[in-house]
Parts: structure tokens; sequence; C-alpha cells
């Protein structure tokens, strides 16, 4: 049990500052929403006003607006049916069997994702409340529209969330993720390793598809997050790579998830495909030492800019790479066939990663200075 409750515990994280700030200002719209709605509507028990504010604190303004469409639409017709069914059969009960089902269905069928479980959660708050007189039922309009009011003006006036940052910290790790794994590489397999080991290697690289899907949908965020932000005028900006960097790394995890499933095969005793000799691993290892510098490079490009002194230590590495592979082509004509085919698959793998990480046309060596669009990040980053 202690060594289960400290896993829980090592896995829990503490929230961040956007976590932290999008959270008190929905709480702050909720509190502001109760106020006006007591104050200037003098409703007795507005829950609906600060209940559309928490839904409309979004990660971004633009889906702010967009949800607060569908929050209405549902919320009005959770109250209309709930009104309803209760003035035709005048009792709750009953009036719950009718609104329930039709809301739920509603909520399912309409493409208006999460906000479809408001319907029915309405009509349940509507039931609660016990009128269902006209005056009533727009009273509970008004306390919505005005809830939505302050939650979207909450959400777009004070610190306006952005993603650009995401997008940069993610786009990171992606050199960061194959550096440590080419450098896992050049050093395991230089020592005796075995079907396990090299199977962890694979597994590694298979994650690195995983970390381009996030990229893909943070960087959906940071486009979103400039629709309809109030402050995208300010100067301040987070520079985030071309969408380039996505295309140059997808190509190295591919060429990675190549190699290590060639090592893998020949680590295993199910496979035909022999082990290459030690001379071949240890030029092998000089290949993927250099290329993991080249990666560790270009991470430092990333997070500080292009400079020549490190775009010169980039391209030595690189030279390095060049060489050290030079030198394994040459064990490529003693083997018999078996052998051969492990250590061409293993060559040509290498061959087509160096040509990815080799500076072209499409190479994106520098960053983009400014967000998509022109426009300039504001608010909380993310």
């Amino acid at each position: 049990m202690r060594e289960r409750l400290g896993e829980v515990a090592s896995g829990i994280r503490l929230p961040d500052r956007y976590q932290l700030v999008q959270s008190l200002k929905a709480a702050a719209a909720a509190a502001l929403a109760w106020a006006v709605t007591g104050w200037w509507l003098a409703a007795p028990m507005a829950l609906m006003a600060p209940w559309a504010a928490v839904a409309l604190v979004q990660g971004t303004v633009y889906r702010s607006l967009r949800s607060a469409v569908e929050l209405l639409a549902m919320m009005a017709s959770g109250t209309l049916f709930a009104a309803g069914a209760a003035a035709v059969t005048g009792n709750t009960m009953t009036a719950m069997l009718i609104a329930l089902p039709l809301t739920v269905l509603l909520g399912n069928w309409l493409p208006v994702g999460e906000q479809g479980l408001y319907a029915p959660t309405t009509a349940l708050f509507v039931l609660a409340y016990g009128t269902y007189s006209l005056p009533a039922v727009g009273h509970r309009l008004l306390e919505t529209v005005v809830g939505a009011a302050v939650g979207i003006a909450v959400n777009a006036i004070v610190l306006p969330p952005v993603h650009s940052l995401h997008v940069r910290n993610l786009a990171l790790t992606l050199p960061r993720d194959c550096s440590r794994l080419l450098h896992d590489l050049s050093e395991g397999i230089v020592e005796e390793y075995d079907e396990e080991r090299a199977e962890g290697w694979h597994r590694a690289a298979g994650e690195l598809p995983g970390a381009m899907s996030e990229l893909r949908a943070a960087r959906g965020w940071a486009t979103e997050s400039f629709r309809y932000n109030p402050g995208h005028r300010m100067r301040r900006s987070t520079p985030s790579p071309s969408e380039r960097w996505d295309v140059v790394w997808a190509q190295v995890g591919n060429q990675l998830l190549t190699i290590t499933l060639t090592l893998w095969e020949t680590a295993s005793e199910r496979r035909a495909l022999p082990r290459p000799s030690g001379a071949f691993l240890k030029e092998l290892s000089a290949v993927l030492a250099a290329a993991s510098e080249v990666c560790a490079a270009d991470e430092t490009i990333m997070e500080q800019g292009p400079d020549d002194t490190c775009l010169e230590e980039r391209a030595g590495h690189l030279a390095e790479a060049r060489r050290a592979l030079a030198d394994a082509k040459r064990h490529l004509h003693g083997p018999g066939p078996d052998a051969g085919a492990s250590l061409g698959s293993l060559v040509a793998g290498c061959q087509a990663l160096l040509d990815d990480l080799t500076p072209g046309e499409f190479w994106p060596v520098r960053v983009d200075s400014r967000p998509p669009e022109g426009m300039a990040t504001d608010g909380i980053e993310r």
C-alpha cells in the first residue's frame, strides 16, 4: 500500500500557471455573474448565471464564443422542454420522465460536443426550481445570457489565454528525444545488447509519432488562441518554429523506427537475421553518437536561436557522422547474404537519417519571429 501511494503521489503534478489563472478566472466569473443577477435581476437563487459563466471560461477566446452559442441553445432547450412538460403534466416526476429523454437525445444528436450535457442538466435545475410560468422561464433564460456574457468578457479581458509557448516547448522535445535515443543506441550497440533492450529502443522510437501528434494539436490551439484575442496587437511574442520543423522531425522519427526495428530483429532468436559484427557496430555507434550531437545542436538552435558557433559545431558533427558512415559501408562487401541484409538495412537507415538532418531548402534552421498571421501573443501563455 505504501508503494502504491508513493506511485500515486509521484504521478501528481502541481497545476501550472495557465491552469491556475484559468481556474481563478472561472471562479471570479461565477462570482461576478451571481452578483450581477442578484443585484440587477434580484434573483433569489440565480444558479443559471454562474453556471454558464464557469462553463464559458474556455481555453481560447474563440472557443468561449463558439461554445456560448452551443451552450445557450442547449440550456434554452432544456429550460423550454422542462417548463413545457411541467405545465402540461402538473407533476414534477412526470415532467422529468418526459423532458429528460428528449433533452438527452437532443444533446447527443446535435453536433454540439460536450455542450450537449447542458440540455438535460438544465431541465433538472428548472424542475428543481418548481416555477414554470412564462415570466419564470424568461428569467432563467435571461440569467443564462448574463452568465454567458460575463464568462466571455472575463476570459477575453483578463489575461486572455494563448498557447504559443506550449508549441515551442513541444517543438523542443522532438530533437531532445531523438538525441537521447540516438545516444542510448550508440552506447548500447557496442555492448552485448539482447532482445529485450532492443525492443525497448524500438518502443522509444515508436513514441515519437505520438509527440508529433501532440505538437500538431498544440499548433491548432495556438492558431485558435489568436482569433478574437483583444490583446493580439501587443508587441510581446513567443517565437515558435514553422511547420517545416514538424516535417523534418517526422522524417527523422521514421528513420529511427527503421533502425531500431532492424536492431531488434537482429537480436531476436525468432528471426534468421544475424547480428552484425562487432567492428561494424563500432562504426555504427560512431555514426549514431555524432547524429545525437547534431540533434542536440538543433535543440540549442531552437531554444536560443542560431549563431555561428552553434552552426559550425552542428556542421562538424554532421561531417563526422558521414565519415563514420563511410567507414561502416566498407563492411558491406564482406559478409554473406543474410548478414549483408541486416548491414544494408542499418546503413540505409543511417544514410536516410543523415540526409534528413542535412540543411537544405526546407530545413528549419531559423525560427519564425512572429506568430501565425502576423499576430503577437498576449495574456497567459501555455
